[in-house]
């Protein structure tokens, strides 16, 4: 069973003028089909982790044979974290969440805007290439972390319930070297209704 990529949710220039029409069917087209089929050209050899979800493949990592562990890591790592980057955006966006994980927000940062801040610097400090994440950790508190490349949460045991990309594929087209402001544009787009059902689904 090999992978695949997923359809978007949305039109290639649904989130504009936030995230434009070129940067997302390159971003969906070939840097996240890539990420597949270097994943499944790695497998061949394997046909039994082709039997596995990504999650697992993931969780599992340091099972995964040395001589394509790095290979799984990379674009394993790269085939989740966009299926779950697509989801967590839509067009006409809500400002700000409802719901348990807008409570959960506020007794953990305070305001939404404070949150937005520390979520916002996470991301600026990102070094290279990488992602920012609001995680839920083992004791069900929200976390804000950050990791290289495409390091997945989940192989950490972390369950992230938003996350952002911040390799400068994802806006180099339209922001060039302004990081600043496509994170700050990238707020119009994002999908706290999926948000608030992920967080759901982990806290009960």
């Amino acid at each position: 069973m090999l992978y695949t990529l997923p359809q978007l949710p949305y039109a290639y220039d649904a989130l504009e003028p936030y995230i434009d029409r070129q940067t997302m069917e390159l971003h969906h087209t070939k840097h996240h089909q890539g990420y597949i089929n270097n994943l499944n050209a790695a497998l061949e050899k394997y046909p039994e982790l082709q039997e596995k979800t990504i999650d697992a493949l993931l969780q599992e990592i340091h099972t995964i044979p040395e001589d394509i562990q790095t290979t799984v890591r990379n674009n394993g790592g790269g085939h989740l974290n966009h299926t779950l980057f697509w989801e967590w955006m839509k067009p006409q966006s809500s400002a700000e969440p409802q719901g348990r994980v807008a409570l959960a927000l506020k007794e953990t940062f305070g305001e939404f805007a404070r949150f937005q801040d520390s979520f916002n610097t996470a991301a600026k400090s990102v070094f290279g290439s990488g992602w920012a994440w609001l995680i839920v950790d083992a004791e069900g508190r929200l976390v804000i972390i950050t990791t290289p490349n495409q390091d997945a949460p989940i192989m950490k045991q972390q369950k992230p319930i938003l996350g952002l990309d911040v390799w400068e594929h994802a806006y180099y087209l339209k922001y060039q070297n302004r990081r600043p402001d496509y994170i700050g544009a990238w707020w119009h787009v994002v999908n706290w209704d999926r948000v608030e059902t992920m967080y759901r689904e982990i806290v009960g």
